[in-house]
């Protein structure tokens, strides 16, 4: 009986995913892991005083510093209940839903249309205009707000929800066509062109062969936008009436005219994070896909 001597070649790695292999051997090092670490730590100290501050008595917030309390520790819930007696934070926090989930639904429908042209659809002047979409990143949002402001008022939309939904599409939509754009890239030629094969539109090739794919790159731009408009502080104040202030303003004037009540603030804060960090701990592993689109291309 003869053996089978014969060795089987090891496949030689394609450019894409030798680029991979080192990556995560650079990321997975010691040393990369010692550092990470360290950041973390560091990133997380502030949050951990605000929090440790939001549980201590008026008294130690003016007296002392959070780190006291590991020396005399004094907890208390007054805080809490302070801010969630304050006038309109109730009010406040359902009119940050009314802006948040149409700023974010908004972008996220005419980005992908747009990004879809940009990938699939030969147009001349297409590059150049991709191009522009790209730098209109760079445009800082303070130059728009008084222009803005002009024109909704001409378009006799001020005082009213659409102001602050219309400012974040505007805001959204060069990050958002960029990130689309690049994650459609991504998916091979092949199914596209099979589906033209079949006879498919590019409707049918949007809805029925794309969408499915673009699951992480939506969630991801999702996730962002969120907790951009959630957060946002600037667009509110320029643009939403009182009546429909979201949380972020409310907050800022929890302290008073005076700076009264300016122990408050940490409380209010974590009250105003609850929402938004539900959202990212139960899609962020959406989130690193997404962005990472079009960063390993072979």
């Amino acid at each position: 009986m003869s053996l089978d001597t014969r060795v089987e070649t090891p496949r030689k790695l394609t450019r894409k995913e030798q680029r991979q292999v080192d990556a995560k051997t650079r990321l997975s090092s010691p040393a990369a892991s010692f550092i990470a670490v360290l950041v973390a730590i560091f990133w997380t100290i502030p949050t951990a005083g605000l929090f440790i501050t939001s549980f201590r008595p008026q008294l130690d917030i003016r007296r002392t510093g959070w780190w006291t309390v590991f020396v005399d520790p004094s907890f208390t819930l007054d805080n809490y209940a302070k801010t969630l007696q304050a006038n309109n934070l109730a009010n406040s926090f359902f009119n940050s839903f009314i802006i948040t989930i149409p700023a974010v639904l908004i972008p996220i429908m005419l980005a992908l249309l747009a990004a879809y042209a940009f990938a699939w659809i030969d147009f001349k002047g297409r590059n150049f205009l991709f191009a522009f979409v790209f730098a209109l990143q760079v445009v800082p949002i303070q130059v728009t707000l008084i222009p803005l402001l002009t024109q909704y008022v001409n378009w006799g939309l001020a005082n009213t929800f659409w102001t602050v939904w219309l400012s974040h599409t505007i805001f959204a939509l060069p990050l958002a066509i960029y990130l689309l754009h690049n994650f459609m890239k991504e998916i091979p030629r092949s199914l596209i062109e099979a589906a033209r094969v079949d006879g498919a539109g590019h409707v049918r090739v949007f809805f029925q062969v794309l969408m499915p794919l673009l699951v992480p790159a939506i969630a991801s731009f999702a996730i962002f936008q969120f907790l951009w408009v959630w957060n946002d502080l600037l667009v509110a104040l320029t643009f939403a009436p009182v009546e429909y202030a979201p949380i972020t303003r409310v907050v800022a004037d929890l302290s008073g005219s005076f700076g009264s009540q300016w122990h408050l603030l940490s409380s209010a804060a974590f009250i105003s994070m609850f929402v938004p960090m539900i959202v990212f701990l139960s899609l962020q592993r959406y989130f690193v896909r997404g962005l990472l689109a079009g960063g390993v291309k072979g």
